[in-house]
C-alpha cells in the first residue's frame, strides 16, 4: 500500500510540475527593462555600424545618444561623473544593439558577445573606466544572460573622442547561421 501511495505522489508530481522554465528572448529582455532598440539614421562618416565574417559580426565605436537625439558629451572626472559614465555607456550599449539587430535581423541569433572595447572620455588620473564600461556590459548580460552576455573586455581612458563623446564603445559577437 505505501508504494502505491508513494507512486501516486510521484505521478501526481510530475504532472504538476511545469518543467524548466524557458529563457525570455533578448527581444523579450529588452521589453521587460522598458527598452526600446532606437531607429539609427546612416552613419556620420565614410564607415558601417557593422561588418559581418563568417559568425563574427564586427561592429564599428558607438557614442551615447539621448532620447532627444543629441550626443551625451563631456569628460568623465570632470563634467561628467562616474554614474553618469556609466549611464552614458548603457546607452551605447542599446545603440550597439540596435545595429547588431539591424544587420542580423534577430537577437536570438546571438550565440555570444565575445569582446567590448569601451573608451572613456576621462580627466588624466581618472581610474575607473572599467566601472562606467560596466554600463553595456551589464545590459548585455541583463539582455543575453551570462552564459552569451559575458565577454572579453577592454576599458580605457582617452584625452578626448569624437565630438567630445562621454564614451565610445566597440564589440565583437559571434551569432548562428
Amino acid at each position: 500500500m505505501p508504494t502505491l501511495y508513494l507512486k501516486s505522489i510521484f505521478v501526481a508530481l510530475i504532472l504538476l510540475y511545469p518543467g524548466p522554465a524557458q529563457a525570455a528572448s533578448p527581444e523579450q529582455k529588452l521589453a521587460e527593462l522598458g527598452i526600446e532598440l532606437p531607429e539609427l539614421g546612416p552613419p556620420v562618416a565614410n564607415y558601417v555600424r557593422a561588418v559581418r565574417t563568417g559568425n563574427l559580426v564586427f561592429l564599428a565605436g558607438h557614442g551615447p545618444v539621448d532620447a532627444d537625439g543629441s550626443f551625451v558629451t563631456g569628460t568623465v572626472g570632470a563634467d561628467l561623473t562616474q554614474e553618469e559614465g556609466y549611464a552614458a555607456a548603457r546607452l551605447t550599449g542599446i545603440r550597439l544593439l540596435a545595429s547588431l539587430k539591424a544587420e542580423i535581423g534577430d537577437l536570438d541569433r546571438v550565440v555570444r558577445i565575445v569582446r567590448v572595447f569601451g573608451m572613456v572620455n576621462a580627466v588624466p588620473g581618472f581610474g575607473n573606466q572599467p566601472e562606467v564600461i560596466n554600463g553595456a556590459s551589464d545590459l548585455f548580460v541583463e539582455v543575453f544572460g551570462e552564459a552569451r552576455g559575458k565577454h572579453a573586455r577592454a576599458a580605457v581612458g582617452m584625452v578626448s573622442l569624437p565630438r567630445n563623446i562621454a564614451v565610445e564603445i566597440e564589440m565583437v559577437v559571434e551569432v548562428a547561421d
